[in-house]
């Protein structure tokens, strides 16, 4: 099996999970970053400048189309090393090395904007500055993600027992706005974290502060924002006492029903990433796991701000014009 031959077949979109010019861009818009990445490695290596030309040395056994797909194809399908090595003719540590090394000029990336093709947003500063600008509503939501349990004895190996998901996970929480486009995922944690508290070290009660025109809809488990920040942040409506009458609980539900419909396009946003196999169970190395999900969420989010913005149509009464006979 020849490399031309693999390279044409792994480019499809089915492996790789963007389509043919989507590629072509992150080949183009990577290939700098890489290059710059691997003279800088080189020139630590030698402790100075280089003794050669450019260009001379040892040649890469995957050049760097081949190892952008590599990447791809594995953050997508999660196809082993071994069974990557083996199309491409290589040793498994090749594909290993390639996928080290795209793997974080991915998650470097940042997260597209919807008609704003230039910018990206990379800090969660960013994003409240976009949400301020544009009059966005953020929708913010955690999403827990199965991960290989640490070994027993270690230190910190209950931090990652979820309590909610009753195994060992790590969350991250996801922004998106009213139609479910990915603005933001990271605040990678162990899964017994609380969402709130890693939101917190995020500091974004104090982005609230500085953006207090930034409107947001949370969940229950973001109830400590919403209290603190009561005109910024909408979270469900507290749950009435039994003795309550019957028209004040159908009114409960209705608030919450409403307050769900508005929040619930950040849960489908997180269904785009889970689309991903790494991310529906991750069985790598826990330290690659922030890389990976940042990764992926950066490929979701180019293709969610293609899609177009729905606007609502206006309930304004039209003047008509008298008919004439």
């Amino acid at each position: 099996m020849t490399k031309k031959w693999a390279r044409a077949a792994l480019s499809h979109p089915v492996f790789t999970g963007v389509s043919r010019a989507h590629l072509d861009g992150l080949i183009e818009e990577l290939a700098g970053p890489w290059q710059a990445r691997r003279e800088s490695a080189l020139h630590q290596r030698r402790g100075g400048k280089r003794h050669r030309a450019a260009g001379a040395g040892r040649k890469h056994e995957l050049v760097f189309t081949d190892r952008v797909l590599v990447a791809l194809v594995h953050l997508r399908t999660r196809l082993p090393h071994a069974a990557l090595a083996e199309l491409y003719g290589v040793g498994r540590s090749t594909v290993t090395e390639a996928i080290g090394e795209i793997r974080p000029l991915l998650a470097d990336r940042g997260f597209a904007v919807p008609n704003q093709p230039g910018l990206r947003l990379r800090t969660l500063a960013d994003v409240f500055a976009y949400a301020d600008a544009e009059g966005v509503t953020l929708r913010i939501d955690g999403t827990e993600t199965q991960v290989r349990r640490p070994k027993a004895h270690r230190p910190g190996r209950c931090a990652f027992v979820s309590g909610k998901k009753k195994q060992n996970t790590m969350k991250t929480t996801t922004i998106s706005d009213g139609q479910g486009r990915t603005l933001w995922s990271g605040a990678d944690r162990p899964g017994r974290m609380h969402d709130q508290t890693a939101m917190r070290t995020e500091g974004i009660a104090e982005q609230f502060r500085l953006h207090p025109d930034v409107r947001a809809e949370v969940d229950e488990g973001y109830r400590g924002l919403a209290n603190e920040f009561p005109e910024q942040v909408s979270a469900p409506p507290k749950k009435p006492r039994e003795d309550v009458p019957l028209g004040d609980r159908y009114a409960w539900r209705e608030q919450r029903r409403r307050q769900s419909s508005a929040r619930i396009c950040v849960e489908h946003a997180n269904a785009e990433h889970k689309q991903w196999r790494p991310l529906q169970r991750f069985l790598g190395r826990r330290e690659h796991y922030p890389a990976t999900h940042r990764a992926v969420a950066g490929l979701v989010s180019d293709r969610a701000a293609q899609r177009p913005t729905r606007r609502k149509p206006s309930t304004g009464l039209v003047p008509v014009s008298p008919m004439t006979c």
